[in-house]
């Protein structure tokens, strides 16, 4: 496997295999082991959905050092975790709606861990063989509420507040990888994952001790500095070497 996407043609749904721009419909379970159709799937009136539907979103928050001093917290001693609600995913191309207008609400640029096995108690050297692949993703955050309670879900859980995708890379080492956020053409966040405090193997044995992580469970990763405030008319891409780039609107 390599590039698999999750797609939507009136009232059916389905993983497939993407190939220079075409689709190779999923045969069995995606986190199994799936074949693939040999013939390509007509693209015509696919809608591109977020290439999971999990149970748990999990967000790690100050997993790079210069955004924890651009928040001006001190670095964590281990990774900080919180949820996000399922229902705030939306795919590539879909639009993040800005629920109050005069609220401060940021983007954050992402890299996200998919799990591929069910995980508990999993060891960091093991780590691997529990993800199945790795996307991108937007932490979208409405900062006047965050800032303003002590807990973060509801601040991060608006419906459209969790871009994700466009594809799950399963062929991709995610400890050197360029992340950057691109808002309306101009470079805003430009970082590696090489800077992250706790690397993604990490994450998974530390969540894994504390929760039962299923397939398609996703874990973002962290953001590196550079974030900042989105408006309507906006326009959001995150580009992660190795991955498809995600480009979602603002209203």
């Amino acid at each position: 496997m390599a590039a698999i996407g999750r797609f939507q043609k009136g009232t059916d749904i389905f993983h497939a295999k993407v190939v220079e721009g075409e689709l190779f419909r999923v045969k069995g379970e995606v986190f199994g082991s799936p074949t693939f159709e040999k013939k390509p799937t007509p693209t015509k009136g696919l809608r591109v959905l977020p290439p999971v539907s999990p149970s748990k979103v999990i967000a790690v928050g100050l997993n790079y050092a210069d955004h924890a001093r651009e928040s001006g917290k001190p670095l964590p001693k281990e990774p900080l975790i919180w949820f996000k609600a399922p229902s705030s995913l939306i795919g590539d191309g879909a639009k993040i709606e800005i629920p109050f207008a005069e609220h401060r609400t940021d983007f954050e640029a992402e890299l996200t861990i998919v799990i591929g096995r069910r995980a508990r108690n999993v060891t960091p050297a093991a780590a691997a063989r529990y993800i199945f692949g790795y996307t991108a993703a937007q932490d979208i955050s409405d900062r006047t509420i965050q800032n303003g309670e002590s807990q973060w879900a509801r601040a991060k859980s608006f419906d459209t507040f969790t871009p994700l995708g466009p594809y799950i890379e399963t062929k991709l080492d995610p400890s050197n990888l360029t992340i950057q956020q691109f808002q309306n053409g101009q470079l805003r966040q430009n970082s590696n994952t090489n800077q992250l405090i706790f690397n993604c193997h990490q994450l998974v044995s530390f969540i894994s001790t504390n929760l039962t992580l299923l397939p398609g469970d996703i874990i973002l990763t962290g953001t590196p500095s550079g974030v900042g405030p989105i408006a309507s008319g906006d326009r959001l891409e995150v580009r992660i070497q190795g991955l498809a780039p995600l480009v979602n609107g603002v209203k």
